[in-house]
């Protein structure tokens, strides 16, 4: 079993096996979103992916990291397959793809906070703690809550106990639109793509196979 940490979680979820030949190894959210992306926008299949770290790797139970694999190292090795689902986001017109989560901000202090999680970690911060990266929905948080709100959530975000919050609205979705305006910049998987006006958010149900190294 992958993980167990909350709903849908179960034994079923994570089969033992082999890990194909023609997997790709990614030690990062910011690595597998990019392998995503480039099978996409070529119109082919997304290959395996062997998640080694970030935080959809520690969403799936892998602590710190693995060791980095080369393409070559994963042939033959033994591993868990599981079936990830993977966020696209029309950010201003433009598709975009991530495994991990959405960040919309201008600043973690003030103003509009958005966030689009498909897995439950944010860095250090158990940020969506109920999320499930196979489940056909992303978590949704939406909040622009007083700064004292903030920093009381902060301290409770490593926890994952700053929600359920009244200041901070949830929603489990698998298709949503987005009004950002003013703007607000978009992060996806870590990497900051651009400041955004408008975003649609839906979900690849199991479209990515990952394996995590055993």
């Amino acid at each position: 079993m992958i993980g167990g940490r909350g709903p849908g979680w179960g034994v079923d979820y994570g089969v033992a096996g082999e890990i194909p030949p023609d997997a790709l190894a990614a030690g990062s959210d910011a690595a597998a979103g990019e392998i995503v992306a480039e099978a996409r926008r070529a119109n082919q299949a997304i290959p395996p992916v062997v998640l080694t770290g970030g935080d959809l790797a520690r969403t799936l139970g892998v602590e710190n990291g693995g060791a980095p694999l080369g393409a070559a190292a994963t042939t033959g090795t033994a591993g868990t397959r599981v079936a990830v689902d993977v966020g696209a986001a029309l950010v201003d017109g433009r598709l975009h793809w991530f495994v991990a989560h959405l960040v919309a901000r201008r600043s973690w202090w003030r103003g509009r906070l958005l966030v689009a999680a498909n897995a439950s970690f944010l860095g250090r911060w158990n940020a969506a703690p109920r999320s499930h990266p196979g489940d056909g929905r992303l978590d949704v948080f939406d909040a622009d809550p007083p700064l004292p709100v903030r920093l009381a959530a902060r301290r409770r975000l490593p926890s994952g106990t700053h929600v359920p919050h009244p200041r901070i609205t949830q929603r489990r979705i698998a298709a949503a639109q987005y009004d950002l305006d003013p703007g607000l910049d978009v992060y996806l998987d870590g990497v900051r793509l651009d400041r955004a006006r408008t975003l649609s958010l839906r979900v690849e149900p199991g479209a990515l196979e990952v394996w995590i190294p055993t």
